[in-house]
């Protein structure tokens, strides 16, 4: 079925496997077997998992003829810089609907998009935004552009492609350094990543249980979310028959901190914490609470001693410095 994949449109964006490495300190500390699958290292413009989707998305854009690319995310969002630098990689012009939260200084991903040229437009909010984009594309058209709107997050039939071949990837690297994972623990949010890594396992049989932690919505959403987006990406690769029972699919919301771009004491001690363990970065919106729910989930049991672990590093480093003041605050002097 991975060929089938490797047939629909794509632009690579990616030239090398993101590396798989054991986080030594961590593991030690924790009781199990964790390996990093460091997405936050891939090529384009300091990485992070939309890179994947991204390829699929501005496949299909390519495929169609357009011109420019439209999407949303909040201000801190590693989406937006992302398809930012994707459009400029290819010629393309990026409009960012932008909406909180966030703050607006120029700073983190939000000067990244400038560097990178995007047009900026603020909005109060995601039904704002979707409004905005749909004007903006109107108005594009009329003066003879050709858009491509990519949903927030990349949360599409295409974007779930990325995660359905990034399974292929991490089984082959899992195997070739004698692991069978038992658990695939990641940050969720609008789903196209929890969607791809689960179709991907199914057509490859990879055999983990694949975690997601909400960093804001609440489980049964994401898990809805996730479930649909599973069955579009299987009718996109022309995957005849597949289905989920959606009970499969495993969110769980007690690790937000507040909600989405919620920055918690907590959350920058985790930051800190992993950073002098293994000196490796997480930000404080996405990575940073999932890895607190997987230290969590193995304290109660849930994810037992000795377990093979797989963490997704989804990327979002620029995110730190966006939230500078924030970090400075809760971080302690050693």
């Amino acid at each position: 079925m991975i060929p089938r994949i490797l047939d629909l449109p794509r632009f690579r964006l990616i030239n090398t496997m993101s590396p798989l490495e054991k986080a030594v300190n961590l593991s030690r500390e924790l009781g199990i077997d964790l390996y990093i699958k460091r997405d936050d290292l891939l090529e384009l413009a300091l990485g992070g998992n939309k890179v994947r989707k991204l390829e699929f998305i501005l496949g299909d854009a390519l495929r169609r003829g357009c011109d420019t690319l439209i999407t949303t995310g909040a201000v801190h969002s590693n989406h937006a810089r992302l398809t930012a630098a994707a459009a400029r990689k290819v010629g393309l012009e990026a409009y960012l609907v932008l909406t909180p939260p966030g703050p607006r200084d120029p700073k983190g991903n939000l000067l990244l998009d400038r560097l990178f040229g995007a047009k900026v437009i603020y909005v109060d909010s995601r039904e704002e935004a979707d409004e905005a984009m749909e004007r903006l594309a109107r108005d594009l058209e009329g003066r003879g552009r050709k858009p491509y709107i990519v949903r927030r997050g990349g949360a599409s039939p295409q974007g779930v492609m990325g995660y359905a071949l990034a399974a292929y990837e991490i089984l082959m690297q899992a195997y070739g350094q004698g692991i069978k994972p038992n658990y695939i623990v990641h940050a969720t949010g609008t789903g196209a990543t929890q969607a791809g890594l689960i179709l991907g396992s199914r057509l490859v049989g990879l055999d983990a249980k694949i975690i997601g932690i909400s960093v804001g919505s609440p489980a049964d959403k994401i898990k809805k979310e996730v479930h649909s987006l599973v069955l579009e990406g299987a009718k996109y690769a022309g995957i005849k028959g597949f289905d989920i029972d959606p009970e499969d699919i495993v969110v769980i919301d007690r690790y937000t901190y507040g909600g989405y771009g919620s920055i918690t004491k907590e959350v920058v001690e985790a930051i800190t914490h992993v950073a002098r363990k293994e000196a490796l970065l997480l930000d404080p919106v996405y990575t940073a609470k999932a890895m607190l729910g997987l230290m969590d989930l193995v304290d109660k049991g849930y994810i037992e001693k000795e377990s093979k672990v797989i963490f997704i590093h989804t990327g979002g480093i620029p995110i730190i410095f966006q939230y500078d003041n924030i970090l400075a605050q809760y971080t302690p002097e050693s």
